[in-house]
């Protein structure tokens, strides 16, 4: 039997997430029904959009920067309640707080026993992949961000793991998927790329996803744009380009709806359902399954999205869509 990984985009636990989580339970912040459907799952994966500590002052390495995300330690039991197994760090929001919260964040998710990738204490570390047990197979996940260059991890520096995607997959990339595809049974390439709120991967995303997989990605998962995009597929199994928002306060534009997003339950080698979307409402600071128009809109979306990618969609139950070749 395939194990069942599961695959969110961005969750942001700051700001307004952040307050809710001090004047709650860390868990509140999901649904009974995700947090149940989550850790029915053998692995969760997912892009951790903040740094996690009590210390650290804005960043002033970017100029006119509009956001600074940073949640409280407690936010880690949000992460835990879903069955968080390993996180990727690589994003434009990991070094917000600067250093001492980038370090907190590594601290306090290896405290948690949550592994975690695509950020580190200096360029190797951030650079460097881990490995996780999935029902007894090894899945391995590489993390990189293409932005922003100023938060990229240097020798004896703290930072992100930085590849300018869009001239191509980076030597060193290609050889850390390379050394995973030796030491594990699957390969989950997570990539923070893109501008925000764009509704379908560009051409440079399309070549740098097949480059990935030639490397020897089983998977690719993106995120960055808060707005979720259709699936490709090649031999070696589904691009998932951008899986849109999975938490978060942030405002809603009602033509793309940025607070709809999808979790992807990837089951590898699974002939009758090995990729499946289950539809995710995102109310302020809370998120739960869609229902109602929210699942008729993602089920809409994923249909036009999905088509011009070779891809179709089955819809399996009102929030839950498969996803195979067309």
């Amino acid at each position: 039997m395939s194990p069942s990984i599961a695959l969110l985009g961005d969750v942001m636990l700051g700001r307004g997430v952040a307050e809710r989580i001090a004047r709650g339970r860390p868990e509140d912040v999901w649904s009974a029904e995700v947090r149940e459907l989550l850790r029915s799952c053998d692995l969760v994966l997912l892009n951790l959009e903040c740094c996690v500590s009590e210390r650290g002052a804005a960043t002033e390495r970017i100029p006119g920067k509009p956001f600074f995300f940073r949640a409280p330690p407690a936010a880690v039991e949000s992460l835990r309640a879903i069955g968080a197994r390993a996180v990727g760090l690589a994003n434009n929001h990991a070094l917000d707080y600067e250093s001492p919260a980038l370090l907190d964040t590594l601290a306090l998710l290896d405290a948690a026993g949550i592994a975690r990738c695509g950020a580190g204490r200096d360029e190797p570390e951030a650079r460097r992949p881990t490995i996780a047990d999935a029902q007894g197979k090894q899945v391995g996940m590489v993390a990189v961000s293409d932005h922003p260059r100023e938060f990229a991890a240097a020798p004896g520096a703290p930072g992100t793991a930085h590849a300018d995607l869009r001239r191509g997959v980076p030597d060193w990339l290609a050889s850390e998927v390379e050394r995973l595809r030796a030491r594990c049974d699957r390969v989950v390439a997570f990539l923070h790329w893109g501008p925000n709120m764009t509704t379908e991967p560009a051409g440079w995303q399309l070549a740098a996803a097949e480059e990935m997989q030639r490397a020897g990605a089983d998977l690719v998962a993106g995120h960055s744009a808060h707005v979720f995009h259709g699936v490709g597929w090649s031999e070696r199994g589904p691009l998932l380009f951008d899986l849109g928002d999975a938490l978060d306060d942030y405002a809603v534009d009602r033509a793309l709806r940025n607070d709809l997003g999808v979790a992807a339950i990837w089951r590898p080698g699974e002939p009758e359902a090995e990729l499946e979307l289950v539809g995710l409402e995102l109310d302020f600071c809370h998120t739960r399954l869609a229902e109602g128009e929210a699942a008729e809109w993602i089920a809409r979306r994923l249909a036009l999205a999905c088509a011009p990618l070779g891809t179709r969609v089955e819809r399996a139950a009102e929030q839950r869509f498969r996803v195979e070749p067309a």
